[in-house]
């Protein structure tokens, strides 16, 4: 599930997307007007996080072209001001709620899922094999029975899902779980959390069925 967060200070940004992808969300973020409108004429994103005040444009200018682009998706703001101005105005432009800061890091969870839950993106799910993944709830099961994953087995596997029958390399494994580890991933430490990810989801870890490995090249899963 990928979330668009739209603010121009460095450390929110920071602290928001490592807690978001902890939760199994990718995070895309963006700091001025222009390039978070063009993230949304590009990419597809199922909730987008909107500072009101930016250093390049507003939230409400990326708001108005978020409508344009994808007119169900949620919109949360996020933002320093409490006046009932520019609150009224976020709302009736089609957001679905407002968040001042500073904001306590489970309420804005909460907020996130309910805004999810309402526009129907929280009962989404993938399937790898046995294995389904419910996005809104990030947690995963194997033959009904939920797995017992840490953050970072989740968003391998969630990467893997929404990359099924595709070739994922090991460049693009480090990079998911870069943010997790806080230095870089080297190949015996990738190695243990492929192999760890293989001891929780498949049936015969040493003969993997669900996540397969492309000599030289990578992995492929749901094959």
């Amino acid at each position: 599930m990928r979330i668009l967060l739209v603010e121009d200070d460095a450390s929110i940004v920071r602290a928001l997307s490592e807690l978001l992808r902890a939760e199994g969300y990718e995070v895309v973020d963006a700091a001025r007007q222009d390039d978070a409108i063009r993230l949304l004429e590009r990419d597809r994103f199922d909730l987008a996080l909107l500072d009101v005040t930016l250093a390049q444009g507003t939230g409400f200018a990326v708001c108005a072209a978020a409508r344009d682009a994808a007119p169900g998706m949620p919109v949360i703001f996020l933002t320093a001001s409490d006046d009932e101005y520019s609150t009224v105005m976020g709302l009736d432009m089609g957001a679905v709620d407002y968040v001042a800061k500073p904001f306590r890091v489970r309420e804005l969870l909460s907020r996130i899922k309910a805004a999810l839950r309402r526009t129907g993106v929280a009962t989404q799910k993938l399937c790898l094999g046995p294995v389904e993944i419910d996005l809104g709830a990030a947690t995963a099961r194997k033959k009904g029975v939920e797995l017992d994953l840490s953050a970072l087995e989740y968003r391998l596997l969630l990467h893997f899902a929404q990359h099924a029958g595709r070739l994922v390399t090991r460049d693009a494994l480090r990079n998911v779980i870069w943010d997790d580890a806080g230095e870089f991933v080297s190949d015996n430490a990738l190695n243990v959390y492929i192999r760890r990810l293989r001891e929780k989801i498949e049936d015969d870890p040493s003969a993997p069925e669900i996540i397969t490995t492309v000599r030289g090249m990578g992995y492929k899963a749901g094959e």
